[in-house]
């Protein structure tokens, strides 16, 4: 892999880590409005309508082997649902914390992979369990000892998420390495529309007011974060080295602080502070070639 494309995979995941980040105060208004499914629900669809010309017309260009097709919407469903289940979380979350540390929380899904991955048959290293003790303080900080000493129930629902997202990510890598960009997000986006309406009109009832007041958030969220961020993702991968890649998109956590410093006007306390730059240190540890054997070579 070339020099030429790390710098382009990093700047194309470097963007989808900026639109991630400012799309953490987007839900955190439009959650005090709508309820998490009826929000997921329309800016998936947005994301998914936004997306659609452009899947149709790669589409036609693509392979027209029926093998190649059932593998993409197997996989965009298989992802879709699980992505349904993580973003849902993260929009409940949300009501009952700030868009910053939702964002820190969020990003511990680059703790969580090599972890749900040795339940899937992967050996887990020192520097794994060393990561995880240290993210584990940093969430301490940030979550307990920054807010009187007692755990905010959002902080607990966005961990559930990052767990969510580590098995979308897994997922992805497994599933979806070679299929069509562009048509993969876009079933991935209607089937977790899909899904979230349902549920909304079970459960919610959104009037079309609560809707109106919403739209900025939605537009922003559904063409911005979905549309645009969750398709950069797996271009931007295919350009940077994993290790790179994950870094680079584990700084939505720290530009969701900025955008909520910016927008919000949300000042963290200083433990908060230091609970994120700890939390930062164990992603960005998570990643260095230390405390860890070099893999063996099967036999």
């Amino acid at each position: 892999m070339t020099n030429k494309n790390n710098i382009k995979g990093s700047l194309i995941l470097m963007i989808t880590a900026m639109v991630w980040g400012a799309s953490f105060v987007s839900q955190s208004v439009g959650a005090s409005i709508l309820g998490p499914n009826s929000f997921n629900g329309i800016r998936m669809l947005l994301g998914a309508l936004a997306l659609l010309p452009l899947a149709i017309i790669s589409e036609k260009k693509s392979s027209p082997d029926p093998k190649a097709k059932k593998k993409l919407f197997i996989s965009g469903i298989l992802c879709g649902s699980v992505l349904c289940a993580a973003s849902t979380v993260q929009t409940w979350g949300i009501q009952f914390t700030t868009p910053g540390k939702s964002g820190f929380i969020t990003a511990m899904y680059i703790i969580f992979v090599p972890i749900i991955s040795v339940v899937i048959g992967k050996k887990i290293t020192l520097k794994t369990v060393v990561c995880a003790l240290i993210a584990t303080a940093g969430l301490y900080m940030l979550s307990v000892a920054g807010s009187g000493g007692s755990i905010n129930r959002g902080d607990i629902i966005t961990l559930v998420c990052a767990v969510l997202f580590a098995i979308h990510i897994i997922l992805i890598d497994i599933t979806a390495t070679d299929v069509n960009v562009i048509a993969f997000s876009c079933i991935q986006f209607f089937t977790n529309a899909v899904i979230n309406i349902i549920l909304c009109l079970i459960f919610e009832h959104p009037s079309l007011n609560s809707i109106l007041q919403s739209t900025i958030p939605l537009l922003y969220s559904g063409l911005m974060s979905c549309g645009v961020a969750y398709t950069l993702q797996p271009l931007g991968q295919r350009y940077a080295d994993p290790s790179t890649a994950s870094i680079i998109m584990s700084m939505e956590s720290v530009f969701a602080v900025i955008f909520g410093i910016i927008i919000l006007h949300s000042v963290p306390a200083p433990i908060e502070i230091v609970g994120c730059i700890v939390m930062f240190a164990a992603i960005v540890l998570s990643q260095l070639n230390i405390l860890e054997k070099k893999p063996e070579v099967n036999r």
